[in-house]
């Protein structure tokens, strides 16, 4: 699934209208499990200069890269976050902790190729998804068309919810990256390799 899905996703289910810091929370718990994805990316391409079509062929699928894909998507290490901020009743912590497992659950349904190892460090046990969101062969484009209108049904539901102009603006920012490409040329080719 996208980064921004996720981040939206994140939002709808943990941000509290009376407890503003729970939308900035959610938002970056839904960012937090791509982040190093985007930082190695980034570096190998910008940095060290290897081309991009090496980095997602070779590079995103070496034993080091996985091996950083297993800590961060690892359903142990967002549940055991979230269970300790519910023990110890911190709901900005719930909310980053929350938004961070419901990203790496919705990744373990929507990957296939490029699953992650989720149940590190008890397992490196990979579940291969038979939708994936990016891949035709697996449903990608079906899956494409529903991510979208799951977009733009969180963002509406958000801007709803959230009375301050801020949030609601910081909504559509985050949504932005999905549905801009989207509407600027009616295809969904641009939403593949956000996250």
């Amino acid at each position: 699934m996208n980064t921004p899905s996720h981040m939206l996703i994140g939002a709808a289910v943990f941000a509290r209208p009376l407890a503003p810091a729970t939308l900035i929370a959610a938002l970056a718990g839904g960012l937090a499990p791509d982040l190093p994805m985007f930082a190695m990316v980034l570096w190998a391409t910008r940095v060290v200069g290897v081309p991009e079509h090496e980095v997602f062929s070779t590079l995103f699928f070496s034993e080091t890269w996985q091996s950083v894909f297993a800590i961060d998507h690892s359903f142990f290490i967002w549940g055991g976050l979230l269970g300790l901020a519910v023990w110890c009743r911190q709901i900005i912590l719930r909310a980053f902790a929350g938004a961070g497992l419901l990203h790496a659950l919705a990744d373990f349904l929507t990957h296939h190729d490029d699953a992650r190892r989720q149940f590190w460090p008890v397992s490196d046990w990979v579940f291969r998804s038979p939708v994936s969101y990016w891949d035709a062969r697996f449903y990608g484009n079906l899956f494409g068309m529903f991510e979208v209108a799951l977009v733009v049904t969180l963002a509406a539901f958000l801007c709803w919810r959230l009375a301050r102009w801020r949030e609601r603006l910081l909504v559509l920012v985050v949504a932005a990256p999905v549905l801009l490409p989207v509407l600027m040329t009616g295809s969904l080719h641009g939403l593949h390799g956000m996250g």
